[in-house]
């Protein structure tokens, strides 16, 4: 795959990222769906507390996910999980559509925190599959399936726009239906990196980059937010990760490298025990 790895991805990280909540974007609490002429774009990096699946039809852009940046061209679709730091810059004369759904929507029997989604098997819930790989490799659409993704939003677009009886089950199908087309024709790429555990590599990463971090700026003030900035992670899911991963809070974390640091300029060794015989 083409990693799209961007280092630090500097410049698309900021000290106060905004998280969005659907309230703020859509009309329903629950779905939401706009093209190119709808809601006001945000430019800059957030987060948002819903899924976020973007199919671009004219104009290209590039998806700021993480560390990564993958092209967002026509007929690529983007895929973004609840508190995911992304941004996507469409360029004047962009034509996509931006579906906005929570996770009841998408599979209402899924009782996971959405900070714990990477780590739900595919075989409970194989429509997280784009969600959780975006940052591992592009989706792009054209032909028939391309069709089928454009007729899919348009039918979930008028359906919002006038909701009656079975309405949302009629968009649930579609968005499933558009989901599962890019699963089919993406699933050997998929299982492969599932079967990789690429998720728990990528987490690996993401605490080296925070431990570098910390590293580098020992003697400053850390603050959770930098660190989780430097690293480009937003900082409940930084918090999370870490308690996860390690059982330890960020202040353990700088409080341990500091007394490292310490024994280290006072030129203080461990006594080494060793057995007799």
């Amino acid at each position: 795959f083409n990693s799209g790895r961007a280092g630090s991805a500097a410049g698309i990280m900021t000290r106060a990222i905004k998280t969005y909540s659907m309230a703020e974007r859509v009309t329903d609490p629950d779905f939401g769906i706009h093209d190119e002429q709808g809601t006001s774009r945000i430019e800059r990096a957030h987060r948002h507390e819903y899924f976020q699946l973007q199919l671009n039809l004219a104009g290209h852009a590039q998806h700021h996910i993480g560390a990564t940046v993958r092209p967002l061209d026509p007929g690529f679709l983007s895929f973004v999980l609840p508190y995911r730091v992304h941004r996507v810059p469409h360029p004047p004369g962009s034509v996509f559509y931006v579906i906005n759904f929570n996770q009841r929507f998408l599979r209402p029997e899924l009782d996971v925190d959405p900070l714990d989604l990477e780590d739900v098997p595919l075989e409970r819930a194989p429509e997280l599959a784009p969600f959780l790989f975006q940052e591992f490799m592009d989706f792009r659409l054209d032909g028939a399936d391309l069709e089928l993704a454009r007729d899919a939003c348009r039918k979930m677009m008028a359906e919002n726009s006038g909701r009656r009886f079975c309405s949302l089950e009629i968009i649930r199908a579609n968005l499933l239906l558009l989901i599962g087309t890019v699963c089919q024709r993406y699933e050997m790429d998929l299982l492969r990196l599932a079967a990789g555990q690429a998720q728990r590599i990528s987490r690996r990463d993401a605490l080296s980059r925070v431990v570098r971090y910390v590293r580098e700026n020992l003697t400053q003030h850390i603050a959770l937010a930098d660190a989780a900035a430097a690293a480009d992670l937003s900082p409940n899911y930084l918090a999370h990760l870490l308690k996860k991963e390690t059982g330890r809070t960020f202040t353990d974390l700088v409080t341990d490298r500091r007394m490292e640091k310490a024994k280290e300029l006072l030129g203080w060794e461990p006594t080494v025990m060793l057995e007799e015989g």
